[in-house]
């Protein structure tokens, strides 16, 4: 993405260290791969305002998942919505079922 690609769609283009810190909603819309792979992890998540959602709808090892349990339990994150977990069908005990900041639904995409 360049700029004038950006200024083209009518957006403005950011570091991602900016959009986590000024976002109220953060999106992932990418492929899994080597250099995906946790690319919102314990730092990240920590530059996101305590009142911001994070939406994962991709692949669930792109968010480093132990990191994401203590963001939500410590509230340093609103909440997150999602339907793809490092283990799918996410299991019975596991501890994402048990937050009340989580949106959890099978990854239903055709």
């Amino acid at each position: 993405m360049t700029d004038d690609a950006a200024q083209a769609a009518g957006v403005r283009r950011v570091e991602k260290e900016a959009l986590l810190r000024e976002a109220d909603w953060v999106t992932l819309h990418l492929v899994l791969s080597e250099r995906t792979t946790g690319i919102i992890g314990r730092e990240e998540l920590a530059m996101m305002k305590p009142t911001a959602w994070l939406v994962n709808t991709s692949r669930g090892p792109l968010v480093d998942e132990i990191a994401l349990i203590d963001a939500l339990e410590a509230k340093a994150l609103a909440g997150i919505a999602l339907d793809v977990f490092n283990v799918e069908p996410l299991p019975s005990d596991h501890r994402l079922r048990a937050l009340p900041n989580v949106i959890a639904t099978p990854h239903l995409g055709l």
